[in-house]
């Protein structure tokens, strides 16, 4: 599991159902703040459709499986404490909901878009869910915020400034957060500052923190309980205002996707996860024939129930990760004509990242790829379209 999702928002908004009904764990779920205190790590997945019916042959997962020509390949989700305004200032589980998210690639907010739980957590009604979404932002900037002031300090001290460059500095301070020098001094650049921090004010430094954030630590709003009306109406609006463009919303309801997985295992419908529908199999009570119903309508108009959605389009669209297959001379996954493996690389890979994906050795003695489709030789700088299959020629 090369990617890891973090699972992110305030107390009882439903993020612990949701990742129940990512993973099928088992970690308890209730109306009231800090349920999760330690996080919770599972195994979720994201759909790609398998390459090997193009080249008539068998589909054997590694890791994963494969469901009539559909590829679910794992990530790693991890549900956090949850977080309450000041965290960064050590308020609630503040400090060890930070560290537990640092390993991230890209966080799902999970909104309790009905309006029931206040900023802390506590049962109401009416509440607007543009607090939750801003307050979330606003305590990661904070936080990259004391990082980064702490890699001003050092420019400061240091000895030599006209040979110290601040990109270095930064990026040293903040490698936590997988950055490096060329992508700090392209964000201080972006946000039209020069590279002597000596000329930046207050406000220029935690606009560096949050471009900085965003490049590092990209959200995606999952939109939950989206099956009550209040949540509707409050969608409208939400989606509608310009202040949100930078973000990606996907509409949810974790309690149908744990409902109709609890009833697939149960043999009263057959449901694959991310479906925009499902068949009832077994015999169900009147009441449960009505939940259903409801599930059926809510799947129709949103295409899901936004729990599959919400990973995929984080994965995918968010970070714009790219799943390719090796493949063989002959155009089948491996010697014996089976794909074992669908592997998930970041945005602009190209045939060399691939090989050293698999193994350094094979990245170092890497001469060229294949691409299993047209035959085609492509180099070590060829960068990878989503769904390739190709084959890597190596001296190892």
């Amino acid at each position: 599991m090369s990617y890891t999702i973090g699972l992110v928002g305030k107390p009882s908004v439903g993020k612990s159902t949701f990742f129940n009904a990512a993973t099928m764990n088992d970690v308890p779920e209730g109306a009231y703040p800090f349920t999760t205190i330690d996080p919770s790590v599972g195994e979720a997945y994201v759909r790609v459709e398998c390459a090997a019916p193009e080249f008539d042959t068998e589909c054997t997962p590694n890791v994963g499986y494969c469901d009539d020509g559909t590829r679910f390949v794992p990530v790693k989700l991890v549900d956090v404490a949850g977080l309450i305004p000041g965290a960064h200032e050590g308020k609630g589980l503040g400090n060890q909901f930070l560290t537990d998210l640092n390993g991230a690639d890209a966080f799902v907010h999970v909104v309790d878009f009905s309006g029931t739980t206040d900023a802390e957590g506590e049962p109401t009604e009416g509440h607007d869910p543009r607090e939750d979404i801003d307050f979330l932002e606003e305590e990661l900037d904070q936080w990259y915020l004391g990082i980064l002031e702490k890699g001003l300090d050092k420019y400061a001290d240091a000895y030599d400034k006209e040979n110290t460059d601040i990109e270095v500095v930064l990026a040293e301070q903040m490698s936590a957060f997988r950055t490096n020098k060329d992508e700090i001094k392209r964000l201080v650049l972006r946000c039209d500052l020069s590279l002597d921090p000596e000329t930046w004010d207050d406000d220029d430094a935690v606009e560096l923190a949050r471009e900085i954030r965003k490049e590092t630590k990209p959200i995606l709003i999952a939109a939950n309980k989206m099956d009550t009306p209040e949540a509707r109406a409050n969608w409208d609006e939400i989606t509608n205002d310009s202040d949100y463009d930078h973000l990606t919303f996907v509409a949810a309801s974790a309690h149908a996707e744990k409902a109709l997985k609890n009833a697939d295992e149960a043999g009263v419908v057959d449901y694959t996860p991310g479906a925009d529908g499902f068949e009832v199999t077994g015999d169900v009570s009147d009441e449960q024939a009505a939940g259903l119903a409801d599930i059926e309508d809510f799947v129709a108009e949103y295409g899901g129930t936004g729990v599959q959605g919400a990973i995929e389009t984080a994965l995918f669209d968010v970070l714009g990760v790219v799943p390719v297959f090796p493949g063989s001379a002959n155009g089948k996954g491996d010697e014996e004509g089976r794909f074992r493996d669908c592997f998930l690389l970041p945005e602009g890979a190209t045939t060399s990242d691939f090989a050293y994906h698999i193994h350094s050795t094979i990245g170092d003695g890497l001469l060229h790829g294949i691409d299993c489709r047209t035959g085609r030789q492509v180099g070590g700088d060829h960068e990878l379209d989503d769904r390739d299959v190709v084959e890597l020629i190596t001296t190892a």
